[in-house]
């Protein structure tokens, strides 16, 4: 199987693998083409097209002039390792073994505005782009979906040969894939908690249970789709009365 989940706002670019190991991103000419047009954004302009504050949209243009795929610059980091959100928080790389990056390079994929898709140890440099962002690339290609739709899934299509693919990515990403051409079983786990006598999603923790589940896949090196059903990590257990279909529900509390 293969894990897809999405990219973090925040980076840490300070942590680093257990390897000195990185891989290549699979589309460096596209992203090349993205960033020459995010190079000619003012910080007025980035930070009304992503709605930042001042000082974050004149990091983000820094860091757009200082991009570059061309090398290894100082500040490039390992995908998985750099990203710094919640996901992230749950999936805790840094505490990762040896052989976890290796099954994790393996099964795991991370989605990106920038770059369409990244492995866990594919190179990157800082930047900022949300897939949903209003960002045209071309006349034919109106924003980031229309111009990754069909690359990142013909890409992903071709690496799971049709083993299942386990969406642990936001709606924002996933729906950059198009699953009638993925031709694999797609699970969709979603996290509840109780509220009253409900359950409610609270998003800061369904963010960090999507990594937590990663995590598990790599912890227990997974390839079967069933195995998740014993998926028990800070109190989450499967809840067969409100799963249905493909889209499988955890429950807590």
């Amino acid at each position: 199987m293969i894990a897809i989940i999405s990219p973090a706002k925040s980076l840490d670019i300070t942590r680093k693998s257990l390897s000195n190991l990185h891989s290549e991103i699979y589309f460096p000419k596209e992203a090349d083409l993205i960033m020459a047009k995010l190079k000619k954004l003012k910080p007025a302009k980035i930070a009304d097209l992503m709605d930042l504050s001042a000082d974050l949209s004149n990091l983000n243009f820094q860091r757009y002039q200082d991009w570059t795929t061309a090398s290894q610059p100082v500040s490039s980091f390992q995908a998985m390792f750099g990203f710094n959100g919640e996901v992230y928080r749950g999936l805790d790389a840094s505490s990762m073994k040896s052989n976890d990056v290796k099954f994790a390079q393996e099964h795991l994929r991370i989605l990106s505005g920038l770059y369409g898709m990244l492995k866990p140890l594919d190179l990157i440099s800082p930047y900022r782009l949300e897939m949903g962002t209003s960002f045209a690339i071309s006349a034919k290609h109106k924003n980031l979906y229309s111009f990754w739709t069909e690359k990142v899934t013909e890409t992903l299509k071709n690496e799971l040969q049709g083993k299942p693919l386990i969406n642990l990515a936001s709606q924002e990403y996933f729906k950059v894939l198009d699953f009638k051409k993925i031709e694999s079983e797609v699970i969709t786990p979603s996290f509840l908690d109780a509220k009253g006598a409900d359950y409610k999603s609270i998003q800061v923790y369904t963010k960090k249970a999507r990594g937590l589940m990663a995590r598990y896949i790599i912890d227990h090196k997974l390839k079967k789709t069933n195995d998740l059903l014993a998926f028990n990590t800070d109190g989450y257990a499967f809840n067969d009365r409100l799963s249905k279909g493909n889209n499988w529900i955890f429950t807590r509390g």
